[in-house]
């Protein structure tokens, strides 16, 4: 992990080597329509599939070029096509690769230091790299939009597998699941209420919101920004906080403002008619342990009437779980990673792995703490339906994963036929260097 994450800082942003010397000279390989793919573009690429342990050789060098002139060409089309996407779809990808970069340096302070910039002006080396991803499968989203696949496809996918090269599938279960939140009492939303209008006091005194939000914030993902949570339309906010962001003139601090996620102070940093730009102060309310504890003994009674059979798990989800996302399908959780039921061993908190892992299928667990998708405290109860061993992908057992695959080819297959077609119509132009590439469309190298 440390040898490639080195690798992505020193090419992908071209920082110099241990010599301080920078290895790589650019020059333009090709180009499609006005994109350009430069010499460093591919070497990136090329470091990064050795880092990872795949087998390389100079050849690979052809296979990335020509997968770099297909998103040229989708890019260039997305342009054409006047495709646009967001800035806070742009933030959000921002926010997900600089996480990754922390989590693989060991912490936001080591990562500025690395590169002797702040995280925003990190962020904004990544900022147009991002944003062309983004166009690129916006533009083959509308290429393949309406595409599926039958059982009989699926199943031809399958069996033009070799056996060899079967995926193997780690274990997997399924599970639903009743959510109940635990109260605050009075005393402690007016003890938040009255911290928010201290924080508020002092910003009104000039001290820096920023700051002040690395301090105190409860919202661990943007207090690191200080409290900046980017670009955003008002469907992709709560209705509260959307409320009063788009009321806010530029650099003015909002009154306290309840969410589902807690109690805020939100600053507005800029805004269009249809965006804001905003940081905030987040703080919950503590819940007292008697809270806790009605909590759970209403879970335990729900628990007790569904092992005796007086009522079925996913009926007493649809009437007593406080999970809007779940009750409605009688408490099924639904992976928001890869779609679909099931879930990886992996995805779990250590805490809910060790309460699955003690599970068997048809069982009940004992309530325990957990956290909503907005972060909030809550208890719930989980009945396992469904246990898979590792083994070898099979149709039976893994039917939705190769019907997806399945799914992935075919649309693959699509995308190469237009961009067959629509490369007769784009200026394209190749290095001498590079002519002499097996590449597997034809097209690319125009008389």
């Amino acid at each position: 992990m440390r040898i490639f994450f080195f690798i992505i800082l020193t090419v992908v942003l071209g920082l110099p080597d241990i010599s301080g010397q920078r290895k790589i000279i650019d020059e333009v390989i090709a180009i499609v329509g006005d994109k350009r793919i430069l010499y460093s573009d591919i070497e990136q690429n090329y470091l990064q599939q050795k880092a990872q342990g795949e087998k390389v050789d100079e050849g690979s060098k052809c296979s990335i070029l020509e997968n770099m002139l297909v998103q040229k060409l989708l890019l260039n089309q997305s342009e054409i096509d006047s495709l646009e996407v967001t800035e806070s779809q742009v933030d959000q990808e921002l926010d997900a690769r600089m996480k990754y970069f922390i989590n693989a340096i060991g912490s936001v302070e080591k990562l500025e230091e690395y590169f002797q910039k702040t995280t925003l002006e990190i962020k904004e080396d990544f900022r147009d790299e991002i944003r062309d991803g983004l166009l690129t499968g916006k533009m083959r989203q509308n290429i393949t939009e309406g595409l599926s696949v039958t059982s009989s496809e699926v199943r031809a996918y399958f069996k033009s597998i070799p056996p060899d090269s079967l995926p193997y599938i780690n274990a997997e279960v399924e599970y639903n699941q009743i959510l109940m939140y635990p109260r605050s009492n009075e005393k402690a939303i007016i003890d938040v209420r009255e911290k928010l209008l201290s924080i508020r006091e002092r910003i009104m005194n000039g001290e820096s919101f920023a700051t002040l939000a690395v301090v105190y914030s409860e919202d661990p993902q943007s207090a690191v920004k200080g409290g900046d949570i980017g670009w955003m339309a008002k469907n992709e906010l709560e209705p509260e906080y959307a409320k009063v962001s788009f009321t806010l003139k530029k650099g003015q601090v909002s009154k306290i403002v309840e969410s589902a996620f807690g109690f805020h102070l939100i600053q507005c940093l800029d805004r269009t008619e249809d965006r804001v730009h905003t940081r905030h102060i987040l703080l919950r309310p503590a819940i007292a342990p008697d809270e806790k504890q009605f909590v759970i003994a209403r879970l335990d009674s729900v628990t007790r009437l569904v092992r005796l059979d007086s009522i079925k798990f996913d009926v007493a989800a649809m009437r007593w779980s406080e999970d809007a996302e779940t009750k409605i399908n009688g408490g099924q959780a639904v992976n928001p990673y890869k779609g679909g039921t099931f879930w990886g061993m992996d995805e779990f908190r250590p805490n809910e792995l060790s309460i699955i892992n003690n599970l068997k299928v048809g069982e009940i667990s004992e309530p325990y703490e957990s956290m909503d998708s907005k972060g909030k405290t809550a208890y719930k109860i989980i009945w396992l339906k469904k246990r898979t061993n590792p083994h070898v992908g099979n149709l039976k057992d893994d039917y939705n994963l190769f019907k997806a695959r399945a799914a992935q080819s075919k649309q693959n297959d699509l995308v190469d036929e237009w961009v067959e077609e629509k490369m007769k119509t784009t200026y394209i132009k190749i290095s001498d260097n590079y002519k002499s590439c097996p590449f597997s469309l034809q097209g690319w190298l125009k008389i």
